[in-house]
């Protein structure tokens, strides 16, 4: 049976978040619309923005711990690519979910540049899940920091 790091899931998620979040504020600086997504989803729930930017890294928690405990052990790579992997299944929920549940339409197709739109959300989803991978690591490489610590 393999064991999962519970708390090493959490720093991942938070990290991938961040680095996400700061891909994110950068956007602009790269032709890509500003997604401000604490303010969206403060918006979209009727909360204060600061809750929405809570929700948002609580959202990245979540998403890295479905990462480690269901699909990292069934993706291929190393653990970044992994990650990498992983961060287009949030992209593609966000494409045909999210992004027409608080109005931007179907793959941001409500959107004044939904191609520019859309390729934003794909870089920091990929970027986020590649860092909660890399964070994260390999559970064989965890095992062996395991077992060493034990000895």
């Amino acid at each position: 049976m393999k064991q999962h790091n519970f708390w090493r899931a959490l720093a991942a998620g938070l990290a991938g978040t961040l680095v996400m979040t700061i891909v994110m504020f950068m956007a602009p600086a790269m032709g890509i619309p500003p997604m401000p997504i604490g303010k969206m989803l403060a918006g979209f729930m009727g909360i204060p923005e600061a809750l929405g930017w809570i929700a948002h890294f609580m959202i990245g928690t979540g998403l890295a711990l479905a990462y480690v405990y269901v699909f990292s052990s069934k993706l291929p790579g190393n653990s970044w690519v992994r990650g990498a992997l992983y961060g287009l299944i949030p992209w593609f929920v966000m494409q045909i979910m999210v992004f027409p549940m608080m109005g931007a339409g179907l793959f941001a197709s409500s959107t004044q540049a939904p191609v520019m739109m859309v390729m934003g959300s794909l870089i920091g989803h990929v970027v986020y899940g590649a860092v909660v991978g890399g964070v994260y690591g390999s559970e064989s490489a965890q095992l062996e920091t395991v077992s060493v610590a034990h000895r």
